[in-house]
């Protein structure tokens, strides 16, 4: 295959063999040329069998086939079982048949009554709720692996199990370490092509997917400095993948190609693991067997739509098609498969937040609640969850605290409907602080109603973050009536907390209008709560005008006051939506969008 080299601004003339680009000066030290970059390493990390992993790190079970069970589906199977024919698809009696041995786990759950899920006996979905805190623990605890060694490596988490990284700026340092005849050229050969590369030795870098049926996967030379640098990048890899393996005792397969599409192709090349690297010269021939509808995105009606158009099944069949036909049936946005059927992807990778702006629970109710009162078991059981994932994120950001609770509910397969309220901040926490809030919630949620059908429920936090310098707790709102001057309520990092031992009081000063709000005819024991309960409501007034504020000054109607009583079984009816006129001049939509619809 012959070095083209040539830019290829216009896609109708791109060659799919023109896959070994020659690379110059300026564009190896350039920083700035992102998913161009021809030097651009990406891999794709994936946990093996990570939830079954999981359990048998926790069992201290090394090669046993297990399999995780969540009611009455397998939700993972190791590989230890595989062997024996097991998979997710199975219902558990006929694992069990295939395998008498089989260790059989159902995932944590939480229950009424407790306030950390746990591995209980006769777990029912209509008391239970699954959790997956145990899991998400231990994905942190890989990424956090991740972050250290390759701090200037660009990681991006996909899943629970998986994560693309960038290399591209940790390889091209090493690259110019390793070469320093590269790293400072004459100015005035920064447009000159790069001199051939060294061979590579990639004994104990991982599986080198063949270029051609001929090729034994090891025995082809580099053919560009891209090959060089996803050498480096599997050295790094492979480091990363031995300090997970020692510390945490789990396995990963990793993929790693110029781009993020190739790189999840290639994780599953050869599982489990192991590490595959795929050479811009194995493209075409790892890409054109492969059946297009198995690729993300060209599968369910769009993969039919191809197939039927022009009768093929696979991705060498459709690099016949030129990309003006593509656009001619299947519109603009027919490009993005062009490219993709030539391996060709500019998504970027990108690191997202460690801290998630919203942490939800919900269950989907096996046995429907048709009694209010039955909603509050299921309130407790995910505040219990909710309490728990905030308590794990505060230990790293003690300040993290959301903005607002919301409590969804579904009646059947009609929409939703929600109540939200202001969270106010508290050092000190737990299930039934966020308990009583959601509670609170139903009841103006159901109202009055004494019918309902209510099949799921969601509780959850919204407006996740730190708290802001200077932001009182609830407790910092109770005054002591002392004329004292000592600052008893100081807490680091500008936060105020409660004062310890400091006696009831039976009033508290807004601190927004400044209005002093009181308890009256209370015991000594109950004041805190009562004061408590006055401050939500207190913030939920000034929330409820600052929402009317904003909906007068808007060209809407007004919409509803947070506080609007909710009538009978009026209470869980969805809203009733207007039906949208489908204007006469309106065009059809020919275009890729239409394949793309909402489940």
């Amino acid at each position: 295959m012959s070095v083209k080299g040539k830019e290829r601004a216009d896609l109708d003339h791109y060659d799919p063999e023109d896959l070994l680009p020659a690379i110059t000066y300026r564009q190896l030290h350039s920083q700035t040329l992102g998913v161009r970059d021809p030097l651009r390493v990406i891999a794709l990390c994936d946990s093996d069998a990570f939830y079954a992993a999981c359990e048998m790190v926790r069992l201290g079970i090394t090669d046993k086939p297990l399999v995780v069970l969540q009611w009455e589906s397998l939700i993972a199977v190791n590989y230890p079982a595989r062997k024996f024919g097991i998979s997710r698809m199975d219902k558990l009696k006929d694992a069990k048949a295939r395998c008498p041995e089989l260790v059989v786990v159902h995932v944590a759950t939480y229950k009424e009554g407790e306030k950390e899920p746990g591995y209980w006996d006769n777990v029912d979905t209509r008391t239970h709720k699954v959790s997956l805190d145990f899991y998400r623990r231990e994905s942190a605890k890989i990424h956090g692996i991740f972050r250290e060694m390759l701090p200037d490596a660009e990681v991006e988490k996909a899943s629970i199990d998986e994560a693309f990284i960038d290399f591209t700026q940790p390889v091209r340092k090493l690259l110019l370490h390793r070469y320093p005849e590269l790293a400072q050229p004459p100015p005035d050969e920064l447009d000159n092509v790069l001199p051939p590369p060294p061979p590579i030795k990639w004994d104990g870098l991982g599986n080198i997917v063949p270029h051609d049926d001929t090729d034994d996967s090891e025995s082809s030379p580099p053919n560009t400095w891209h090959d060089v640098a996803i050498s480096i990048a599997a050295e790094l890899m492979h480091k990363v993948r031995e300090e997970v393996r020692i510390k945490l005792g789990y396995t990963l397969s990793a993929g790693i190609a110029r781009n993020k599409f190739l790189a999840k192709l290639s994780a599953s090349y050869r599982k489990p693991n192991s590490q595959n690297n795929l050479l811009n010269i194995a493209i075409p021939h790892y890409l054109e067997p492969m059946q297009f509808q198995k690729i993300r995105f060209l599968g369910g009606k769009l993969g039919d739509a191809l197939a039927k158009e022009y009768d093929v099944s696979t991705v060498g069949d459709l690099l016949s098609v030129s990309l003006n036909d593509m656009q001619s049936k299947f519109g603009e946005g027919a490009i993005w498969i062009y490219e993709i059927l030539r391996g060709i992807d500019r998504s970027e990778v990108k690191a997202k937040s460690s801290v998630n702006k919203s942490m939800l629970a919900s269950k989907n109710l096996a046995q429907a609640i048709t009694k209010a009162e039955e909603g509050y078991h299921w309130i407790r059981v995910l505040a219990a969850e909710l309490a728990l994932r905030l308590k794990d994120a505060r230990e790293t950001n003690p300040n993290l605290w959301p903005k607002t609770l919301v409590l969804h509910a579904r009646h059947g397969y009609e929409a939703s409907r929600s109540r939200q309220a202001p969270f106010p901040f508290r050092r000190d926490f737990d299930v039934s602080y966020i308990a009583g809030a959601g509670n609170k919630l139903w009841k103006e949620l159901v109202g009055t109603a004494t019918t309902m059908k209510v099949t799921s429920v969601q509780l959850a936090f919204t407006g996740v973050g730190a708290a802001e310098s200077g932001q009182r707790s609830i407790e910092g709102f109770f005054k002591n009536g002392s004329s004292s001057s000592r600052n008893d309520d100081h807490v680091d990092e500008g936060l105020t907390g409660q004062v310890e031992n400091a006696p009831a009081t039976s009033s508290f000063t807004c601190p927004r209008c400044q209005k002093e709000l009181r308890a009256t005819a209370l015991e000594d024991a109950e004041v805190n709560a009562a004061l408590e309960a006055i401050k939500v409501e207190h913030g939920d007034w000034h929330f409820a005008q600052d929402l009317a504020k904003e909906d007068l000054s808007s060209t809407e109607r007004p919409r509803l006051s947070l506080r609007e009583p909710v009538k009978g079984s009026q209470a869980l009816s969805p809203p009733k939506r207007k039906k949208k006129r489908k204007r006469e001049d309106e065009e059809p939509k020919e275009s890729i969008a239409r394949f793309f619809v909402r489940r």
